[in-house]
């Protein structure tokens, strides 16, 4: 292997994909070893690793058809990635890696609550830094917290761990012409509205100038993979 291409890198983890394919339960506790552990050879090459995880495995949205309040449900979700934050953290700990949760919700008893100074503190001390409660406020999925905090943190490149290996032109599990991207921009994502995720987050990184690879996270260590520069995804820069 070469030299990491990143220093400190973000990486977006969707909850769907920290289930895995585990039926009974909301959480696959050995696949999340296996992304720890690849985490941990990123950490060995000498690169800082911040974490932030959704809660699609355990809280997706308004029960619109209850006439669910929408900040409410969202207040929900938010509760709900701290959850995930937390098994996380714990599998990081019984792996050998010192990991800290800093949440955008106050929530003492459980989490550290989140500032850029802390954040950037343990991630020079070695330390994996895991991010829950989004942005602690409603209307935003976890992408566009995602790319607000790795400008927070300076961060070299938010890797996008997804159920896909990349951007494609259009859903490849519905259209069988679908082709992946390798390399794309982000006005042409926005231009057109191809569904990378959530346009919120897009933006951001387009006036930002944040990069973003997309990856498949069925194989954990493609998140050492990207940050090696040999993983097969797509990359997404302005």
């Amino acid at each position: 292997m070469s030299k990491p291409v990143y220093k400190r890198v973000l990486v977006k983890i969707s909850g769907e994909a920290l289930k895995n394919n585990c039926a009974n339960d909301i959480l696959d506790f050995d696949f999340m070893d296996r992304v720890v552990n690849s985490i941990k050879k990123c950490l060995d090459a000498g690169v800082q690793v911040a974490v932030i995880v959704g809660a699609g495995n355990i809280w997706r949205g308004a029960r619109k058809g209850v006439g669910m309040n929408r900040t409410r449900a969202d207040h929900m979700g938010m509760l709900a990635t701290v959850v995930n934050a937390l098994a996380l953290q714990d599998a990081c700990i019984r792996n050998g890696i010192e990991a800290k949760v800093l949440s955008s919700v106050e929530m003492n008893t459980f989490a550290d609550f989140y500032t850029q100074r802390d954040a950037d503190r343990y991630l020079n001390e070695g330390k994996v830094v895991i991010f829950g409660g989004g942005l602690g406020a409603p209307y935003f999925s976890t992408d566009t917290p995602a790319v607000v905090r790795a400008a927070e943190i300076g961060a070299d490149v938010v890797l996008m761990a997804k159920n896909v290996d990349g951007l494609y032109t259009a859903d490849p599990k519905k259209d069988p012409n679908a082709t992946r991207y390798e390399d794309v921009t982000y006005a042409e994502i926005l231009e057109k509205d191809l569904k990378a995720f959530d346009l919120t987050a897009v933006s951001f990184c387009n006036e930002n100038n944040i990069d973003c690879y997309a990856f498949a996270l069925s194989d954990p260590d493609n998140i050492y993979y990207a940050v090696m520069g040999e993983a097969k995804g797509t990359k997404m820069h302005k």
